[in-house]
Formats: structure tokens, C-alpha cells, sequence
């Protein structure tokens, strides 16, 4: 005890200065810390595990992670490494109450977030990616490598105060690795089941020392599918695609950075994961060939600057293009009877300008964002009769006014204030049609109170609105393309988070509720015909919780668990009554346990993720169950150049096919187990 009570002694006294703060909390409670420490009987004389302080930047200025009012979670490049998550799905199902929609399409992946999820024709999702500060606005495109990824944040409940539209249900946050001094180079290669092989890399050197830097990151993937095509005797959804990332770093000054950032994504794909209802299982005979050729691309200038005053001032310009190209076959048979086929551009110019600052010990932020979207869009559906297709144009623009300021009140009670006012305005030109237009103008409130009862020990109370963005149903010609209002999202949140440092474990609960008004969902608007419509509303509420913990410098153990419960509490399709129903490809419960193992020369993971039962309609007639994915990977370093790493995805080869996609005409298959080697090189 007398050790361990020298060693939080020790470490008070060497805290940074920008920790007065935290530091004179410490004193006030110290012997409710020591307390807590015999308490517990969990004392040890040695530290282990990782107590670190993870910094965030949730909230648009870098916080500790145990300082935000807010559900977030994040991941480390090493631990995605370490963990085999390659993807973003795979990152999903370690997240509580988030998910992604089953589409079996590269590059679609409608995200589902606290019961909030969105429709293809929509072009917007309930929940916002933004890579190194460049949103994602459409489903299309909401895809990225987490190779060279330095961390990744998922923020849960609406965050609109200070992303704007489409961050109803949360934001994706992910930022890549900087080039410094430090040269580095990481590059891999992997063979895995279905003949699958990848070649990764992730590079920087430093071209003029403290000055100048350049970074690329990127892969190749390409792998056999397991859909057999009966009809020409091969695989129907092999899988292709590349992807490059390169970034040129300039430091004229100690108090500027300037970033230029390049992305490309590439796909090369067979057909979509899809099957018939009533024929075997892996098994189609498709006369009319499936394909994804979808590609996008992203070029960005990030300007940051600190005045001698103590002002931060942060530039972020972006154009962002995403050309989602798919045909799929949609009744897989011989005969080329039903097809559907799109050809989208996607694109986007948007710009970020902020500044950040202090005033004595309250934190400030204020900035203001404007973007600039045209899509241009064709959609060809193909039954025996016909062949129709749907052409128009989407334009819009948005110009917003952001701010939040964090009041320290005493030093255990903190309250932050926010808001967005967002002018948004949309215009639809249909090729067969006169051109009409919308305007929308949205306020996003944010208030959180929080109260710090002990050192890295929070609980908070928050208050926010969300909002998805208004558009217009580019494919709904027969009703002259109606337009739609933004669904607004009210949510109410408390919880409870903290790192107890002497027994290794950091923790965080949270309760909410959220009221969903103007929902946008599918309506029938005219014999046979659907639309987006503002026709439901609903409620979601749930609880979240996770933990890390260190048993002992070689085991450690991780869970997280969602539970969710979004209903509808007036929806209404011409005859159909859909009140108290799920809303579609929403779970009602999400977990995850994970185990950890490191040697001195060699670790091991083991993994097993769960999701709910989801319903693929609102009638909740088209249902998947739930599943659990058991995933297990082991590394060994050969030398401090060399690691060689195994892995096994979906041991014991689960199923969770999603039976009755696209109106019960279409399952959806989840792919077989899948085991795989690396051999990784580095310095």
C-alpha cells in the first residue's frame, strides 16, 4: 500500500501544467481515491495494462476521452491491427447499438445507429463519416480502409450541433497517420480462403527534416467468391478493388500545418451477395452477368494555425466524387427477364473554416461550413415488359453557423452550450420533367452538464437534436418526384464514465431515449408506386455500456453491449397500419466480449460478436435472425523487422443470411468462414 500510495504521489506532482485543474480535483479527493483503492482488495505492486490518457477529438478540440459528455468509442491503428478489423462492418459489430444494413454491395453500406437507419433513394444517411475532416453525406460511398489509420472515433446520439445534417444517429470519425520525422514503413502480404491475397502498405518519410513531409497508404484485394453461377459454370462474386492514399505535409513554423490529401477508391466486382429466396443456398443461374465498377475519389486541403494569442484557426476545402456503377441481376435465372442497373455521380465541394480558443478556464469554439452537392443520376430497372429508366439531377447547397462553449462552473461541475443553424436548399432537374426546388433551414441545440465526482470519474446529463436531410425521390416520376422534409431527431442521454487506473479497467454507461418526428420512410403514394414521404413517427431508447480490464500484464478482457428498442408510434401505408412496429434493420440488442493474451514474444486474440434479429420491412414480415461471429488471430515477431500473423473470421461458420431483401424477393448471404496468414514487414 505505502508503494502504491508513493507512486499516485509521484505521479500528482509530475502532471502537465495544462492540469491545474485535474490536478487540485486530485487533492480534494485523494482520500476518497485511497478509500476506493482498499475497497476494492484489488491492489497490485505492479502497473500494467493500458491506463494511458486517450486524447479524442470529438467535439472538434482535443479532449480526454473520460472528459466528453457523450457516448464515444474508440480504436487505436494498433488496435485495429492487433484485432484483425479490416473493415468497417467488422469494426461495427465492437460498438454498441451500431450496425450496418445487409445489402451485399461494395461500397453501400447503409449505417444503422441507435435504431436510426435511412433508404437508398434517400441519399442521405442517419449517421456521418468524416475522414480527416471530409464528410460523407450519401450511403453510397460510406466506405473507408482503415489501413495507415491512426484512430477512429464513433460518437453515438445525435451531434448535428457540430456536424449539421445527416449526423442524426452519430458520426463515423476517422483520421490517418501524419508523416513526421520518423520514417516508417509498414507493408504486408496475406492469403486467405477463396484465394485471397493482399498486399498492403504504409509509408512516410520526411523530405525536409521539421519542414517537409510524404505519407502513402493504401492496398490491393482480390479474392474468389462462393455464389455459384450455374448457368456459365464460375463464380458470380468474385471480389476486386484497390485503394491509395497520399498526403504531402508542410511545417513552415512551430505553429502552423498544412496538409494536401489525395484518396482513391476502386472497385472491381462481380455480382452483389444476392440469391433467389426458393433456390439453393449459394446457388444462382443468372443469364444476365452482375457487376459493381463503383469508384470515388477525394482531394482536401487542411490548414491549422496557432496565433500567438492563443486562437487556433482550422481550414478544411474538400471535393469529394463517388461514381457508384452496379448491375445486378434480380430474379437469377437464365433468361434475362429482370435486371436493375445504376449509374450515380455523387459529388461534393464542401468548406470547414473554425476557431478555437480559451477565455480564463472556458473553452470555446465557433465556425462556420458550406458545401455544394450535385448528383447526377440514372437508375434503369428491367421487368419481361419493359425497360424503364429514370434520369435527373440532385443539387443542393448548405451554409451553416456552428459553435459550443464548455463553462467550467466549479471544479467538479462543467456545462457545455451549443447550436448549429443550417440553411439547406435542394433542386431536382428530371430529364422528363420541369425543375422544382426546396428550402430548409434547421436549429441543433446541444446541452450537456457534467459532474466529475472523482478524479477521471464523470456522470453526465445531456440534451440534443438531430437532423437528416430533406430531399426529393428521384425515381418517383409517376407522381411528378415529391419532395420530403428533414426527419428531426430530440434525444436525451445520461451516463456514467471513467478510467480507475490502480485496478486497470475503464468504464462507461449510458441511458437514452430520442423522439423521431417527420420520419422518412416508404410510402405507397399511388397504386404500385412507393416514395420517400414524411409519413411516421417513432421513439428509440436504449442502454450502452463497455469496459476494458486488465487482470494482468499478459490477459485482458473487453465487452460492449447495446440494447435498443425503436418502434413506430404512427405509421400508416395506404391500408397497411405499421403502429408499434421495428423499424427495419434495426436490432434490439448488440455485444461483444473479447479476450487478450501477450506474451513476451508473441499475442492472441479471440473475439465473439453478436448481433440481433432484424426485420427487412416495416411490415416486419421479412425478418434476419441473430447471429454470433466467433473470430480468433495470433502474431509472432520473427525478429523486430518481421511478424507473421494467422487469423480465422466466422470459426464456426455461421449463416446469417438476411431472407427476404427487396420485397421478399432477394435473400442476402453472409459469407463462410474465412482463415488467412500475414507476413508483415516493418521499420
Amino acid at each position: 500500500m505505502k508503494v502504491q500510495l508513493a507512486l499516485l504521489i509521484v505521479a500528482e506532482a509530475f502532471m502537465p501544467g495544462n492540469e491545474r485543474m485535474e490536478n487540485n480535483i486530485v487533492k480534494k479527493h485523494f482520500s476518497y481515491k485511497v478509500a476506493s483503492l482498499v475497497l476494492s482488495g484489488l491492489l497490485c505492486p505492479l502497473c500494467y495494462g493500458d491506463d494511458s490518457v486517450i486524447i479524442v477529438t470529438a467535439d472538434k478540440t482535443e479532449q480526454r476521452l473520460e472528459d466528453v459528455p457523450g457516448s464515444i468509442s474508440t480504436f487505436s491503428g494498433d488496435e485495429l491491427e492487433r484485432q484483425n478489423i479490416e473493415d468497417l462492418e467488422t469494426l461495427a459489430r465492437k460498438t454498441p447499438s451500431f450496425s450496418f444494413q445487409s445489402t451485399g454491395q461494395s461500397g453501400f453500406n447503409p449505417p444503422v445507429v441507435r435504431g436510426l437507419t435511412s433508404y437508398a433513394t434517400a441519399f442521405s444517411s442517419s449517421m456521418l463519416m468524416v475522414v480527416d475532416g471530409v464528410p460523407t453525406l450519401a450511403n453510397q460511398g460510406f466506405e473507408n480502409s482503415l489501413v495507415g489509420v491512426e484512430r477512429v472515433e464513433v460518437l453515438r446520439g445525435p451531434q448535428s450541433a457540430l456536424y449539421g445534417k445527416n449526423a442524426e444517429g452519430g458520426v463515423l470519425n476517422i483520421y490517418t497517420r501524419q508523416p513526421d520525422n520518423a520514417p516508417r514503413m509498414h507493408l504486408d502480404g496475406e492469403l486467405g480462403s477463396r484465394n485471397k491475397h493482399v498486399v498492403r502498405l504504409d509509408a512516410a518519410h520526411p523530405l525536409i527534416e521539421d519542414t517537409l513531409y510524404i505519407g502513402v497508404a493504401g492496398q490491393f484485394r482480390e479474392q474468389d467468391g462462393f455464389i455459384h453461377d450455374r448457368y456459365n459454370g464460375s463464380w458470380a462474386d468474385d471480389r476486386k478493388s484497390y485503394d491509395g492514399r497520399a498526403v504531402i505535409r508542410w511545417t513552415p513554423d512551430d505553429k502552423s500545418d498544412i496538409s494536401l490529401r489525395y484518396s482513391h477508391l476502386n472497385y472491381r466486382d462481380g455480382a452483389s451477395l444476392w440469391g433467389s429466396v426458393s433456390a439453393p443456398r449459394y446457388e444462382v443461374s443468372s443469364g444476365t452477368p452482375g457487376w459493381n465498377r463503383s469508384e470515388g475519389e477525394t482531394v482536401s486541403l487542411d490548414i491549422a494555425h496557432h496565433f500567438d494569442s492563443g486562437i487556433s484557426l482550422r481550414s478544411i476545402t474538400a471535393k469529394t466524387d463517388y461514381y457508384d456503377k452496379l448491375k445486378q441481376d434480380s430474379d437469377f435465372m437464365p433468361a434475362e427477364r429482370f435486371f436493375m442497373q445504376r449509374d450515380y455521380h455523387l459529388s461534393n465541394l464542401s468548406q470547414e473554416l473554425r476557431l478555437s480558443g480559451e477565455q480564463e478556464e472556458a473553452r470555446w469554439l465557433i465556425g462556420i461550413y458550406a458545401d455544394k452537392t450535385d448528383n447526377d443520376l440514372s437508375f434503369t430497372n428491367k421487368t419481361p415488359l419493359k425497360v424503364k429508366t429514370t434520369n435527373s439531377a440532385l443539387e443542393g447547397s448548405s451554409l451553416s453557423l456552428f459553435g459550443q462553449w464548455l463553462q467550467p462552473i466549479t471544479d467538479e461541475w462543467s456545462l457545455t452550450l451549443g447550436g448549429r443553424i443550417e440553411h439547406d436548399q435542394i433542386e431536382i432537374k428530371p430529364k422528363d420533367s420541369s425543375a422544382k426546388s426546396q428550402r430548409w433551414q434547421q436549429f441543433s441545440p446541444k446541452v450537456s452538464l457534467q459532474y466529475r465526482w472523482m478524479p477521471e470519474q464523470n456522470l453526465y446529463l445531456s440534451y440534443s437534436e438531430g437532423f437528416r436531410a430533406g430531399g426529393y425521390d428521384p425515381f418517383a416520376s409517376t407522381v411528378n418526384y415529391p419532395a420530403y422534409s428533414p426527419e428531426k431527431v430530440r434525444s436525451y442521454e445520461t451516463g456514467i464514465k471513467g478510467l480507475i487506473a490502480p485496478i486497470h479497467l475503464r468504464y462507461s454507461v449510458a441511458a437514452y431515449y430520442m423522439q423521431i418526428n417527420d420520419m422518412q420512410v416508404q410510402q405507397f403514394v399511388a397504386p404500385g408506386v412507393t416514395s420517400i414521404t414524411n409519413a411516421a413517427t417513432a421513439h428509440s431508447s436504449g442502454l450502452e455500456a463497455s469496459l476494458e480490464y486488465w487482470l494482468n500484464e499478459q490477459w485482458s478482457v473487453d465487452g460492449t453491449i447495446g440494447l435498443n428498442r425503436t418502434r413506430f408510434e404512427r405509421y400508416r401505408d395506404g391500408n397497411n397500419d405499421y403502429d408499434g412496429n421495428k423499424n427495419p434493420y434495426a436490432p434490439d440488442l448488440t455485444w461483444h466480449i473479447g479476450v487478450r493474451y501477450d506474451a513476451d514474444n508473441w499475442y492472441a486474440n479471440a473475439s465473439l460478436d453478436s448481433v440481433g434479429s432484424i426485420y427487412l420491412d416495416p411490415a416486419n414480415k421479412y425478418r434476419r435472425g441473430s447471429y454470433q461471429l466467433l473470430n480468433m488471430s495470433a502474431s509472432y515477431p520473427v525478429n523486430q523487422h518481421i511478424t507473421l500473423s494467422a487469423y480465422a473470421q466466422n470459426v464456426t461458420n455461421k449463416h446469417y443470411d438476411a431472407v427476404g431483401f427487396m420485397n421478399g424477393n432477394v435473400t442476402v448471404y453472409s459469407p463462410p468462414r474465412e482463415l488467412g496468414m500475414r507476413v508483415s514487414y516493418e521499420f
